[in-house]
């Protein structure tokens, strides 16, 4: 059901945006590492990040550090600072020099002197327009807002209602309907504009997606980090363990399954483990459950792993929310799986999604899972930490999750292992499915499952088109990802999920309470 014409745009784009991001990850951890202090150093990043007296990227050098700045407090977990006050950027940083999971929220954040006023969208006439006999603009026009004026088309802004017709028709394609990108971006609908133009976000709609982020290219919308924490906590005497989503694959340069544990380890993590694994008993889970409630208890089942596919269809559609599987979600399995045996630990969810942020901080997920960073957060961890892959031993590869477990990154992947665990318990089962990509598609996907066009039927919901591996802290482009994945899968020991030798502790894992 995606239609490929949005996401994934800036994936793998190595811009200014991204190297200014990636050095405020890496400032962020290094002062973690060694030990400096936040409120002294913090004050100091801007100009280090930032050095000069010439402004590369704004209007004015002074207004790119007090944008950096912004930015440092959020990767610090803190909120932005009011713009009519005066503030230090290290103000209020103390409750979070600390090694527990901290973030205020809202997570999605837009630094508005940042933010370019963007029009949320207007057609307007190029320099291309030919002057045409024919003037298919004007004819089409529904609300004759098109003339000809001075031998050019002219669109009338105040009659204008954006329909595009105009686009289409003319030969030249001297017309262009502009969209503010982090408005065009959200399929939540959940971005409008303030008193002044810029970008503001409803809260009560969005659901963390992080596609607004990737596709502001201003570098104005921002997620809260916990970069500085889960530093902290890895430099305590508390075992620390790194669980990384399947999506991982292709992420670093020179990566390789048995390069992984190792580099993760030169961070200090005490050891990883695939979200893969849960993946599978997830896989398993929502098998038997399809089984057992479509279509006797339910009409249809969707899948629950993408956060704010959940999160939207919740939000939208509160009478279909039981048909929402109710599975833990692979990260959560994971997690649970380690703890099960350490209670004590730490656990460092390492994955695309911003999203995945939000869950962990949710009362019934935060004693399980104590941090989540992207691999754009980690990439400026091992830069901290000097630590390069090409120079990484190669050990023990990671080989406990099915092909199908690791393909939970991708569009389809989802369904399609549910799927072969449904044939394994009942051959006989014809299981429909129906997949969408991007919140826009999923939003349709249910609407037509409310109106009873997929009774019967599995559905998956992917936020992110294409899947984890488009997710807003992913660092490769979609397709390179994409490939790397299906590598990935190749590399696998076994399948399918019904062949983990984890599924004799799923029961156990279902009940588990850490506290």
């Amino acid at each position: 059901m995606y239609n490929g014409k949005s996401g994934g745009k800036m994936r793998g784009l190595y811009s200014s945006k991204t190297e200014i991001r990636h050095k405020i990850f890496t400032e962020i951890a290094r002062m973690a590492y060694e030990e400096q202090s936040p409120e002294e150093v913090l004050e100091e990043l801007p100009y280090k990040i930032i050095p000069g007296e010439v402004a590369t990227y704004r209007d004015s050098i002074f207004l790119e550090r007090a944008v950096v700045g912004d930015r440092l407090r959020v990767a610090m977990g803190m909120s932005l600072r009011k713009i009519t006050e005066h503030a230090p950027i290290s103000k209020g940083v103390e409750p979070s020099i600390i090694e527990e999971k901290y973030y205020e929220p809202p997570l999605i954040n837009v630094i508005k002197f940042a933010c370019n006023a963007c029009p949320e969208k207007r057609v307007m006439t190029t320099e291309g327009c030919q002057g045409c006999l024919e003037h298919p603009c004007v004819e089409v026009c529904p609300k004759k807002a098109v003339h000809m004026e001075g031998g050019r088309s002219h669109i009338d802004e105040s009659s204008c209602i954006k329909c595009g017709k105009c686009v289409e028709a003319c030969p030249y394609n001297a017309i262009i309907k502009q969209e503010r990108p982090c408005t065009k971006a959200c399929g939540m609908n959940a971005i409008g504009s303030d008193e002044y133009g810029r970008a503001e976000i409803d809260q009560e709609k969005c659901v963390s997606c992080g596609q607004c982020m990737v596709s502001c290219p201003f570098s104005a919308i921002v997620d809260k980090g916990q970069i500085f924490q889960t530093i902290m906590a890895i430099k305590s005497e508390t075992p620390v363990y790194a669980i990384l989503a399947p999506a991982i694959a292709g992420q670093f340069q020179d990566m390789k399954n048995t390069k992984i544990r190792g580099a993760f380890q030169a961070l200090g993590f005490t050891d990883v483990r695939e979200v893969a694994i849960g993946a599978d008993l997830c896989t398993v889970e929502e098998a038997k459950d399809f089984l057992e409630e479509v279509p006797e208890k339910l009409p249809f089942m969707a899948t629950s792993c993408c956060p704010s596919w959940s999160m939207m269809a919740k939000k939208m559609f509160p009478e279909q929310a039981k048909c929402i599987s109710m599975a833990l979600t692979p990260m959560v399995l994971t997690a649970r799986l380690i703890k099960q045996k350490e209670p004590d630990c730490k656990i460092v969810f390492v994955g695309p999604c911003a999203a995945k942020k939000l869950e962990a901080s949710r009362k019934s997920i935060r004693s399980y899972v104590d941090f989540v960073l992207t691999f754009e957060e980690v990439a400026g961890m091992f830069d901290a930490k000097g630590v390069d892959w090409k120079d990484i031993p190669e050990g023990e590869p990671l080989f406990r999750a099915s092909a199908d477990g690791r393909g939970f990154a991708v569009s389809g992947g989802v369904a399609q292992a549910v799927v072969h665990a449904v044939k394994r318990i009942d051959p006989e089962r014809e299981v429909k499915v129906v997949n969408a990509e991007g919140l826009q598609n999923c939003k349709k996907m249910l609407q037509m499952a409310k109106a009873g066009k997929y009774n019967g039927y599995l559905l998956e919901g992917m936020a992110c088109p294409g899947g984890c591996v488009a997710g807003a802290g992913t660092l490769q482009a979609v397709k390179k990802a994409a490939a790397a994945l299906e590598k990935m899968k190749g590399e696998a020991s076994f399948t399918e999920s019904s062949d983990s030798k984890y599924q004799s502790r799923l029961e156990s894992l279902e009940k588990f309470d850490v506290e």
